[in-house]
């Protein structure tokens, strides 16, 4: 592992946006007077104000509304670079996970998707989806049997390089990846145990990353000092500030692996503190549902979901799951290495 020795750039951010812009040559109405966003503190990144920002601004679009017929209508905004066989990222989840995103609403969307099919990768910790067989079976049990679901890493990996990332000058990925002409990262936006929050740079950052190679490369682990257990990971790896970074790295190697042909899409459901990764232990959601986000910027997305958030009044326990693990570095970590743009138009289409 490289470890680069670039200092850390600071950067302050305020402010939120609404903004309105033509699509297609319709009208696209700007966000109703009662979607405040806050910005999130100490984010690093500047946001937007309006139309008052300099140089360009991500589209971020955005609905209220949280079903299938939604989603597409999101994913048709933002997929004029999407081609050729299409690999849809998603989090499949553990055992009966009570927070994943409802099958029946994938199956709606992946149906609409020309040449397409789930993608995933096996896990590093030892659980349901640690060997393919196993995962294969959890995959079974949690309905995803309406189309193929391609887990990447079954045959070995393939390194991808970071070009230019903070710690790391490769990732080992799912070898399968390379099979895919573009990629549509769909992700349950929530809490997570080590990052604070999980939007689209988790689900392709550690979600594309090898079983065993590069997802011990994302998290540092060390592999001499034994396989965790599913429920022990604070004791076995960095967290907050470098884990964030490592996670950008991983994410940018992906990102530049497709280049235009990739788009995200969170889906702001029954939020957790924890991640689809717990399974039937995940908290209980304690704020309500929000909306759906889509872009082609997956910073901008990441960042205007965790504005939502900020801004929501009923946010407390996600706020303090973010906060105690420095989960915002992640948005300082995607700027400092050129992934993704901090500014965004957000454009309300309900």
């Amino acid at each position: 592992m490289d470890i680069s020795r670039r200092d850390l750039l600071k950067m302050a951010g305020l402010a939120a946006v609404s903004a309105a812009v033509g699509t297609f040559g319709q009208k696209v109405e700007a966000a109703t007077p009662s979607i405040k966003i806050s910005q999130a503190p100490v984010v690093g990144c500047k946001n937007v104000t309006g139309t008052n920002y300099k140089g360009s601004a991500a589209k971020v679009y955005f609905t209220k509304k949280i079903d299938a017929d939604s989603m597409i209508k999101l994913y048709n905004l933002v997929n004029g670079e999407i081609y050729g066989k299409v690999a849809i990222k998603l989090h499949t989840g553990e055992p009966d996970g009570p927070n994943i995103l409802p099958r029946e609403w994938v199956k709606k969307f992946q149906a609409l998707v020309p040449d397409s099919n789930i993608v995933e990768t096996n896990t590093l910790y030892n659980g349901a989806r640690y060997t393919t067989e196993g995962h294969r079976a959890t995959i079974a049990k949690n309905g995803w049997n309406f189309c193929p679901v391609d887990i990447m890493d079954e045959e070995g990996g393939v390194n991808f390089s970071t070009n230019g990332g903070k710690h790391l000058e490769f990732v080992t990925m799912g070898k399968n990846i390379v099979n895919y002409d573009s990629m549509i990262v769909l992700t349950h936006f929530k809490g997570h145990a080590m990052g604070g929050f999980g939007g689209s740079l988790k689900n392709i950052a550690i979600g594309c990353a090898s079983g065993q190679e590069g997802k011990p490369q994302v998290h540092a682990y060390n592999k001499a000092m034994g396989m965790p257990p599913a429920r022990d990971w604070a004791s076995k790896v960095p967290l907050k500030e470098k884990f964030m970074e490592l996670m950008a790295d991983s994410g940018k190697a992906t990102c530049d692996h497709f280049g235009k042909r990739i788009v995200f899409i969170n889906v702001m459901r029954r939020m957790s503190v924890d991640c689809d990764c717990a399974g039937t232990y995940a908290a209980e959601p304690t704020m309500k549902d929000i909306g759906i986000c889509a872009s082609n910027d997956i910073l901008a997305i990441d960042q205007a979901c965790c504005d939502f958030v900020y801004s929501a009044a009923d946010s407390k326990d996600l706020r303090e799951r973010i906060e105690t693990r420095v989960g915002l570095h992640q948005l300082t970590a995607m700027k400092n290495i050129g992934l993704g743009n901090p500014q965004y138009e957000l454009i309300s289409v309900d």
